[in-house]
């Protein structure tokens, strides 16, 4: 006959061989979030430009404005921006008429884009006389960052009556 002990420790075996399998161990799920802030919308231009030197008497003066450029980091989805350009008269002395050249006879032409990045469609503006703001440059189908630098080329015509003298006026680009 068996020990009780013998009985009892075989049971015990017998058990824990054929116990049911071990619960997985308990788990835990964490939800992680960040953000991405938006930036802004800038533009850089030249502080100043200098069309250079016509003699009396010359129809037009014209030359490049210097590098525009727009700089987006709002980090948009479908987005857009656009660039309006506009002009005071150019004057000289005390800009009586015979030293004041209007707005209107001030041509802005954008001409093709000479650097971009991003995801986005950049299109230059028409060329046109500034006697009200036009569009110099616009980007669509923004998708995240994007930037786009433009030269433009401003032409002056010179009415017969100008006078002899430096010239001073204010080319101004905005960008919404």
């Amino acid at each position: 006959m068996r020990s009780p002990l013998f009985i009892l420790a075989s049971a015990a075996a017998f058990t824990m061989a054929f116990a049911l399998p071990a619960a997985a161990a308990p788990t835990g799920d964490t939800i992680v979030t960040f953000e991405i802030t938006a930036g802004t919308l800038d533009i850089v231009v030249p502080a100043t430009a200098d069309l250079g030197d016509v003699a009396a008497g010359a129809t037009s003066v014209s030359g490049q404005l210097g590098p525009v450029t727009v700089t987006d980091t709002r980090g948009a989805l479908d987005a857009g921006w656009v660039v309006t350009v506009s002009s005071t008269a150019f004057t000289t002395g005390a800009a009586t008429p015979a030293e004041t050249i209007p707005a209107s006879a001030v041509t802005y032409t954008p001409g093709a884009a000479t650097a971009t990045s991003g995801t986005a469609t950049f299109t230059p503006g028409t060329p046109d006389d500034l006697a009200t703001p036009i569009t110099a440059f616009s980007a669509t189908d923004i998708v995240g960052n994007n930037s786009a630098t433009w030269n433009p080329t401003i032409t002056i015509a010179l009415p017969p009556a100008a006078v002899a003298g430096v010239y001073t006026g204010t080319i101004t680009h905005s960008v919404a």
